[in-house]
């Protein structure tokens, strides 16, 4: 999202925790290729419980017994861009969830 470029989406990956693209972890592998490709910016967040196509619950509640939590990746930049960055994200993906929604772009401020 770049301030000359009104609006923006907002790109979001679900996936679990345990899921790997190479030998690593897919949600790093995510956050590297996002970064590589200049997007606006990028957030992974752990679930706390969930389900996907399989309907298998998730839960982080009991640690000791530490499933595939839940992750979720959040992408931020423009609609077209982000749609130039699916293909790449799904090319990674054995199992998960992505979605583009609509977000409004209020700050956004390099530090």
């Amino acid at each position: 999202m770049r301030s000359d470029v009104p609006g923006g989406k907002m790109l979001r990956i679900y996936i679990g925790e345990d899921d790997t693209w190479r030998g690593r972890p897919l949600y790093q592998q995510i956050v590297e290729r996002a970064r590589k490709e200049h997007l606006a910016g990028v957030t992974v967040m752990h679930g706390i419980c969930g389900f996907g196509a399989s309907s298998r619950i998730h839960n982080a509640r009991n640690r000791r017994i530490r499933e595939d939590i839940p992750i979720v990746i959040e992408i931020a930049d423009t609609e077209e861009r982000l749609r130039a960055f699916v293909p790449l994200v799904d090319g990674m993906l054995t199992a998960g969830l992505i979605t583009l929604e609509g977000a409004q772009l209020i700050a956004y401020r390099r530090t």
